[in-house]
C-alpha cells in the first residue's frame, strides 16, 4: 500500500495542534482557580466569580472533544488570493504555508489553513487549526473545479482519533496543469481533478451505533450553501431520504451560533423534533460540534403555565380535528362562554347590612371586562375590583371596597360568584372542562365544528385536570389556550394561589411565565406538522428566523402536507421565505434507492428521489415467510434478522413494522435467541431495535428489516409514504419478509433468461 509522502509532516502538525488545544484546556481549568471569593467577598466578586466560573465552564465544553478528530482537512490558496483576517503559517516554516511538498512540482503556494472542528492557536495566538464554521474554512466545502474560490489544493484528512491514517488530495487551477506535468513515481494519485469521494464514502461505510454523528469533515457544496445560509426569514429545505437534511439542519444551528454569537447566545437557539427517539438519535450531533447551548425539545416540552401530563397521541380522525385551525375559534369561543353574569341577584352579610349586586349588573361588568381585558385571566383583576366597587355603592352605609374585599373574597358565596363571572383558569383546566363537556363543546363548536367532529373530541371527565393525561396532539391546544387565558394571577394579589412552577412528566416546563421565544427556530420532519403546531412554533420564533426541513415525500401523518406552500401559509410572513433542495442521496445504496422509488412514484408522483452517490452494496431481499400464519411471518422475521446482523457485523439493525406487529416480532426475536430493544422504550442503543414504522422517520441503520409492507400500507394513514420511510432508513442492507401479497408496485418483474 502507497503511503502518501506527506503523512509523516501532516502528523506532526496535528500533534502540535494536539498540544496547543490540551495548553488550552489546561489554561482554562486554571481560570477556575483564580476567582475565588473570600467569606469576606462582596456581593458583586461573587457575581464576577459566577460569570467567569460560567464562561470557563463553556470555553471547557468547547474544548472537550472526545473521540472526535480535531483536525479534518487542509486548503492551499493561492499566492494571489490570499483570504483577509488571522493567516497560518505550515508547521515547517519554510515561508509559503506548504511545508507539504508542493513546490516540489512547481506548485506555487499561498497561506494554508488547516480545518477542524474548533479554532486553536499557539502561544504567540497564531491559528493553528481553523474553525469549520469560519469564512476562511468556506471553500473547503464549497469549491468545485468550475469555481476554485482562490484554493490551488484541497486535503482531506482520514484520522483515527489523533492518528493521521490518510491524505486525500483535491487540485485546482495551476496546481491541477502542475501535477499533470510531474513526475507520476512519487506516490501520490495523478488523476488531475481529485474528490473528497472517497473519505464522504469512508464516512458513509462506517458502523451506525444508535446516535447520529456529525459530518463536518464531509460536509458537501450544496449541503455548505443551506449551513451558511443568511440568518434572517423562513428558510426551507426539501430533501429526500440520505440527502443529510437533519445533519444539515444542525450543523446550521452550530454555524449560526458561531457567526452570529451577539444576539443568539442570549435569545437562544431551538431545534425541535417529532419525537424523543428522533432527540435521543441526535443528542451527541451539536456537542461534537462545540455548541452545548441549543436547546433540543419536542413539542410538549415548550408548554408552561400549568401542569399537564403529556403521553400517546390521538386517533387520526381525532387528531386530524385538533390539528385544524378552527380550532383557534373554537378555543377562543370556549374562553368566551366561561364569562357569565350571575343567574340571579347576590346578597352577602357585611356586618350589621347586607351587600347585594343584581345579575343585571354583573353582565355589565362582564361585558366591560371582556373589552378591556388583553388576556383573560389577566381580566380577572377587572372583575374583582369592578365586583366589590358595585357591593359597595349599594350599601346603606359607607364601605369601603378595598376593605370589603379583604373580609369577603374568601367566603363561599363571593367566591362562587366570581368563580362563575370570570374564573381563573389553567389550560388544562379550560380543556379538561371543554372536551368532557358535550354541551360546553356544542357551545364553542356550532357553526364551527360538525356534530362528528364535537363528539371526537369529547372524552370522559376526572375528577380533576391534574388526573387527565392529555395526548400529543392536545399540546398545540393547550398553548394556544395559554395565549388566550395569560398566566394566573401571582400569589398574594388576591386572585387565587398561584400553581408552583416546575416540570410535566415528559420534561414539558410548568410554571407562570411567559412562553419563551428563541433567536432562530429550526424544525426538523415539518411536513407532517399540524396548523396548529406550526402556530405554536410561530410563536416560539422571536422575529420569524425559522428554519424548516423536511421531505413532502414522508408526510404521514393525520396532516400530511401536499406541499411547502400549506406550510410557508401558516408561519410568520416577516420576509419573503426562501427555499433550497438537497438533491444528493449519501446515506442509501443505488439498489435500495430504485426500489424506494418505486413507492414514490405512488406515494408522492410529482417528487424526484435524490440521486445516490452510492452505487454498491448488496441488491435489496424479498423473503416469503412459508405461509400467511402470524407466527410463520415474525418466525421468518427472526430468522432474516438473524442473518442480516451477521452480514454487518458490528452494525445496527432496525426490524421495522407495523405497530400492530411490534410485539408478536419481538417474542420471535426472543424465542431465537437474539437480544434486542424495542423503540422508542430502549432508543437504538442495542445492535437489534424493533422499531414501529411510525416513529422510524428520520433515523438510520446499517441493515433494515422491513416487516409486511402490505401491512404497513393498510395500517398508516398514509400507507404508501409510510413504506417509504421504512425502504430508506439502511446505509448498507436492506430486506422485506412479507406474508401478504405486496403491494403491486414492489412486485419485481420476474428476469427472463437467454432466448
Amino acid at each position: 500500500m502507497t503511503v502518501h509522502p506527506d503523512l509523516e509532516a501532516e502528523q506532526a502538525h496535528i500533534d502540535h495542534a494536539y498540544a496547543c488545544l490540551d495548553a488550552a484546556r489546561a489554561a482554562a481549568s486554571r481560570l477556575e482557580t483564580m476567582v475565588e471569593v473570600g467569606r469576606g467577598g462582596t456581593e458583586q466578586a461573587r457575581f464576577e466569580r459566577d460569570v467567569i466560573w460560567d464562561t470557563v465552564a463553556a470555553r471547557l465544553r468547547t474544548l472537550q472533544l472526545g473521540d472526535a478528530s480535531l483536525v479534518f482537512g487542509r486548503i492551499d490558496r493561492a499566492a494571489d488570493d490570499v483570504a483577509t483576517g488571522s493567516r497560518h503559517r505550515a508547521a515547517s516554516g519554510n515561508g509559503n504555508g506548504s511545508g507539504n511538498g508542493a513546490d516540489d512540482v512547481g506548485v506555487t503556494a499561498g497561506d494554508a489553513f488547516y480545518i477542524g472542528r474548533v479554532a486553536v492557536a499557539d502561544e504567540q495566538r497564531e491559528p493553528i487549526v481553523v474553525d469549520w464554521r469560519a469564512p476562511v474554512a468556506e471553500p473547503f466545502y464549497r469549491a468545485t473545479g468550475r469555481e476554485p474560490m482562490g484554493l490551488l489544493r484541497r486535503r482531506h484528512f482520514a484520522t483515527r482519533g489523533r492518528t493521521l491514517l490518510g491524505i486525500e488530495d483535491e487540485l485546482f487551477g495551476e496546481a491541477t496543469r502542475a501535477i499533470g506535468r510531474a513526475r507520476a513515481d512519487d506516490g501520490v494519485d495523478r488523476r488531475g481533478q481529485l474528490t473528497g469521494h472517497g473519505s464522504l464514502i469512508a464516512a458513509l461505510e462506517t458502523s451506525r451505533t444508535g446516535h447520529l454523528g456529525d459530518i463536518v469533515a464531509t460536509i458537501q457544496g450544496e449541503q455548505d450553501e443551506i449551513i451558511r445560509a443568511p440568518l434572517p426569514g423562513v428558510l426551507v429545505v426539501q430533501g429526500g431520504p440520505g440527502t443529510g437534511k437533519t445533519v444539515v439542519a444542525l450543523h446550521r444551528a452550530a454555524y449560526l451560533l458561531y457567526t452570529h454569537r451577539f444576539p443568539l447566545e442570549g435569545q437562544g437557539v431551538l431545534v425541535v423534533g417529532p419525537n424523543r427517539l428522533f432527540l435521543g438519535y441526535i443528542e451527541q450531533v451539536l456537542p461534537s460540534l462545540g455548541e452545548a447551548g441549543v436547546e433540543l425539545a419536542v413539542l410538549a416540552d415548550l408548554l408552561v403555565d400549568g401542569a399537564a401530563s403529556v403521553r400517546g397521541y390521538d386517533a387520526p380522525a381525532t387528531a386530524r380535528v385538533k390539528g385544524d385551525p378552527r380550532m383557534v375559534a373554537v378555543l377562543a369561543k370556549a374562553v368566551q362562554d366561561r364569562r357569565r353574569p350571575l343567574r340571579e341577584d347576590l346578597a352577602v352579610g357585611y356586618g350589621l347590612q347586607v351587600l347585594r349586586l343584581s345579575a343585571a349588573r354583573s353582565g355589565r361588568i362582564v361585558a366591560d371586562a371582556r373589552r378591556r381585558a388583553r388576556t383573560h385571566n389577566g381580566g380577572r383583576k377587572l372583575i374583582e375590583q369592578a365586583f366589590f366597587d358595585a357591593l359597595a355603592a349599594g350599601a346603606r352605609q359607607p364601605v369601603d371596597p378595598i376593605e370589603a374585599r379583604d373580609r369577603l373574597r374568601g367566603t363561599p358565596a363571593v367566591r362562587e360568584a366570581l368563580e362563575r363571572m370570570w374564573p381563573v383558569l389553567t389550560p388544562a383546566e379550560l380543556l379538561h372542562d371543554l372536551f368532557g363537556s358535550r354541551a360546553l363543546l356544542r357551545l364553542a363548536g356550532t357553526g364551527r365544528l360538525t356534530e362528528a367532529e364535537q363528539e371526537a373530541l369529547h372524552r370522559p371527565r376526572h375528577a380533576t385536570a391534574g388526573d387527565v393525561v392529555f395526548t400529543n396532539d392536545d399540546v398545540p391546544l393547550l398553548d394556544e389556550a395559554r395565549a388566550l387565558l395569560g398566566p394566573r394571577p401571582k400569589r398574594g394579589s388576591g386572585k387565587g394561589p398561584r400553581p408552583m412552577a416546575g416540570r410535566t412528566a415528559n420534561g414539558a416546563v410548568v410554571g407562570d411565565e411567559e412562553a419563551r421565544t428563541y433567536g432562530h427556530v429550526i424544525v426538523d420532519e415539518a411536513q407532517d406538522l399540524s396548523p396548529m403546531q406550526l402556530r405554536m412554533l410561530g410563536r416560539r420564533s422571536l422575529n420569524g428566523s425559522i428554519t424548516i426541513v423536511g421531505d413532502i415525500a414522508q408526510a404521514t401523518g393525520a396532516w400530511a402536507h401536499a406541499d411547502w406552500d400549506e406550510i410557508l401559509a401558516l408561519l410568520p410572513e416577516k420576509r419573503l421565505p426562501r427555499r433550497a433542495e438537497l438533491t444528493i442521496g449519501y446515506r442509501i445504496p443505488e439498489q435500495n434507492m430504485a426500489l424506494a422509488a418505486r413507492v414514490l412514484a405512488v406515494a408522492a408522483p410529482d417528487l424526484s428521489p435524490p440521486s445516490s452517490v452510492r452505487g454498491d452494496g448488496d441488491a435489496p431481499r424479498v423473503v416469503p415467510a412459508a405461509t400467511e400464519a402470524d407466527r410463520a411471518l415474525v418466525d421468518a422475521v427472526a430468522g432474516v434478522t438473524v442473518e442480516e446482523r451477521d452480514a454487518v457485523g458490528t452494525g445496527n439493525v432496525a426490524v421495522i413494522c407495523p405497530s400492530t406487529l411490534v410485539e408478536a416480532v419481538s417474542a420471535a426475536l426472543s424465542r431465537a435467541g437474539v437480544e434486542h430493544g424495542i423503540a422508542p422504550r430502549s432508543g437504538l442503543d442495542a445492535q437489534v431495535t424493533v422499531v414501529p414504522v411510525s416513529v422510524v422517520k428520520g433515523l438510520e441503520v446499517d441493515a433494515s428489516v422491513v416487516v409486511e409492507p402490505a401491512g404497513i400500507v393498510a395500517e398508516e394513514a398514509q400507507g404508501p409514504r409510510a413504506l417509504y420511510v421504512a425502504l430508506t432508513r439502511s446505509t448498507k442492507r436492506l430486506a422485506l419478509v412479507h406474508a401478504a401479497p405486496l403491494p403491486s408496485y414492489l412486485v419485481l418483474p420476474a428476469p427472463t433468461g437467454p432466448n
